[in-house]
């Protein structure tokens, strides 16, 4: 996971009036008793206290001794326990302060929420995630807004700080400030505390605090810096993010971004930015290098001189990019469906994973009880979701959609046991579409490993039952979610456009059996085929090939991600296959290897073909080439290495247009 840490100049409290509203140590309740029938401001989620709902005052841990409250859940939807402290009103201006001590025990998480209307479920204004020693924040929009490291069983302070006057909210972990955001939602009313699957953790001394908030008459502020990327090799385009936090309009001003040891400026002119108005600065392109490393933004010549307020002009923090495992694409899947009133969301955070990870991420949306359901696929999913919508990234358990990060990051730093390369050859005439799904071991494997082949099309339309959304979004009243809120429910088929929808998935949900033999050697290469038929009212010119290698739990391995004309450019290579029309390679054998003055290359053709191989070097150079005319059954032809370096290279057969490879070394 990505780790930031924000440090502003100075702390800015601005014409402020100051009152601490609540707080509460838990030390004057009776140990063992629950909390909701001794307090007026504690509660739960259906407003039933002194249940299993509610949390008991615990004597076994606590940051002030004695007492604290402690909340568990082994279930799959989290709970029963749902512990509410609510605000006595709806706050949205001036700014809120709210603080909780957290200890999390080893190997476990902590979860909790700040609802952002009166009414409970109604409004999700935050969601804090704490698991693996790292606190995650999300606004339900826009995952990772703030990210900061804790230690497993130490008691930690959070805190968060939101200015609803200026859309600003921050977080800090024992003082150290770790995210600046605009929220999605500007509303606070009261904090849940809510354990998920494999929570354990306490929380003591609670609190929240109000002050109001008066603008100064020009003060240009930067409000936060998205160094556009999480991953270390990416190329991005950082953006800053300047708040009028005055009155009066600001039409100029200058901003730099300092990173890498290298500075980036910008200048800013012929804007009229309103006051609590915002502008985003795209900044010059740059790539994000491994390593914790410091950024700077800072602004000046706010409308041709100094602003009123100089504390709030700088912003600096730190980055640490993941470096993601060699060769590594994580498999996000959502089970979704036109029927399902919250499944926006599984849309709009699937965009956004497209988006943000592109070269790391291969989305597929599992349509349940719709014109685009599959129903093998469906039925797979169906298996490992407990309700819609709900993601499983790398086939882990389950999630909400909105909460894959965690998962997704933990994953692309897993060293796969292969990479998997896409080939195909698509006849427009026919429709046929044959694949090849060429796994690269790096580790050593068996044949518990099994390969599937999973098609998506994008930009999926259609009219008549089934293919308009329902939206629970539309009106706005249940929060910010893409664009969703400004739309109708149901939103008509006429609109709606699906995106990484799930065509087909081949052979089966848990893959192919015998994909691969007994024993599996790192540097063996084996290829499996699948074929195709796209229906006329698929547009192949919008559709994926997702390849991807099952380990022996179930769990997705990795996968290889390729449009149809980017599979048909890498080349179709024949190999072990559920198709009787192709040429089958029986596996191809290269001994010994290492090899010093010759090897010998052995595999089985099954169709008599037209054989060619070549030895390619590690650079790509062909260094020997023959053809061997029509072949077929056992093929075996002795390789003379002595004449050659020593080095890794590569022996390449190709029949009849297929091509298989495994690679030698040679001494």
């Amino acid at each position: 996971m990505k780790k930031t840490t924000l440090f502003i100049a100075s702390v800015l409290l601005c014409s402020t009036s100051f009152a601490q509203l609540f707080s509460d140590n838990f030390d004057s309740y009776a140990a063992g008793s629950y909390l909701g029938p001794q307090s007026t401001s504690w509660s739960t989620w259906s407003g039933t206290e002194g249940n299993a709902e509610d949390a008991t005052i615990t004597n076994n841990n606590a940051n002030s001794a004695p007492h604290s409250i402690y909340l568990s859940s082994t279930a799959a939807s989290g709970g029963p326990q749902d512990v509410v402290l609510k605000f006595g009103q709806l706050y949205n201006s001036g700014i809120f302060t709210l603080e909780s001590d957290f200890y999390v025990n080893a190997g476990k998480n902590a979860y909790f929420n700040v609802q952002g209307a009166i009414a409970m479920g109604q409004v999700w204004a935050l969601n804090v995630n704490m698991d693996a020693g790292q606190v995650i924040i999300d606004d339900g929009v826009t995952p990772n807004q703030a990210v900061g490291a804790y230690t497993d069983a130490t008691w930690f302070t959070l805190k968060i700080e939101a200015n609803l006057t200026l859309h600003i909210w921050k977080a800090y972990i024992n003082g150290a400030l770790i995210g600046s955001w605009t929220n999605a939602i500007n509303t606070m009313a009261s904090v849940d505390f809510f354990p998920v699957q494999n929570s354990q953790y306490f929380v003591d001394n609670v609190s929240f605090d109000h002050q109001t908030y008066t603008l100064p008459n020009l003060n240009a502020m930067v409000a936060s810096v998205d160094m556009g990327g999480e991953i270390a090799g990416q190329n991005v385009t950082p953006k800053v993010n300047v708040l009028n936090a005055g009155a009066t309009p600001i039409t100029s001003f200058d901003v730099n971004l300092s990173y890498n040891g290298q500075n980036y400026p910008f200048s800013v002119t012929g804007v009229n930015i309103a006051s609590i108005g915002t502008y985003t600065v795209n900044m010059p392109a740059n790539i994000l290098v491994p390593g914790n490393q410091t950024y700077t933004a800072t602004i000046s010549n706010i409308n041709g001189g100094n602003d009123d307020i100089a504390g709030d002009n700088t912003l600096s923090g730190q980055i640490d990019p993941v470096v993601p495992a060699v060769g590594k694409m994580v498999v996000g899947e959502e089970g979704t469906g036109t029927w399902c009133q919250w499944c926006p969301r599984g849309a709009v955070f699937m965009d956004l994973f497209e988006t943000k990870y592109d070269q790391y991420w291969a989305g597929i949306a599992v349509h349940n009880g719709d014109p685009m359901t599959v129903t093998d696929y469906d039925a797979g999913i169906g298996g490992l979701i407990n309700g819609y919508p709900s993601a499983v990234v790398d086939r882990l358990p389950d999630v909400d959609p909105s909460g894959m990060s965690q998962d997704f990051f933990a994953r692309l730093q897993t060293a796969p046991v292969a990479t998997i390369i896409n080939g195909a050859t698509w006849d427009a005439a026919t429709r046929v579409l044959n694949v090849s799904v060429t796994s690269n071991f790096a580790m050593a494997a068996n044949s518990n490993y099994k390969v599937a082949c999973v098609l998506t099309e994008d930009e999926v339309t259609g009219t008549g039952n089934g293919w308009s959304q329902s939206n629970a979004y539309a009106g706005g009243n249940n929060g910010v979610m893409g664009g969703f809120e400004t739309l109708s429910n149901p939103v008509p088929a006429s609109t709606m456009v699906y995106d990484h929808v799930a065509r087909a998935i081949a052979p089966s949900f848990t893959g192919m059996p015998n994909s691969f033999p007994a024993t599996v050697t790192a540097g063996d290469t084996y290829t499996t085929n699948m074929s195709f038929t796209l229906p006329a009212e698929w547009d192949e010119t919008k559709m994926h090939i997702i390849g991807m290698i099952i380990d022996p739990t179930g769990k997705i391995d990795n996968a290889g991600r390729a449009t149809i004309a980017e599979a048909v450019a890498n080349g179709y290579v024949g190999g072990i296959s559920d198709m009787p029309t192709v040429c089958y390679w029986g596996g191809m054998s290269v001994y010994p290897n290492p090899a010093s003055s010759a090897a010998t290359v052995s595999l089985y053709i099954g169709k008599a073909s037209n054989v060619t191989m070549k030895l390619v070097d590690f650079a790509g150079k062909v260094v020997s080439e023959k053809e061997y005319g029509a072949v077929q059954g056992n093929f075996e032809v002795n390789v003379n290495t002595s004449s050659f370096k020593a080095g890794v290279y590569f022996v390449e057969l190709t029949a009849n247009g297929q091509k298989t490879s495994k690679k030698l070394i040679i001494e």
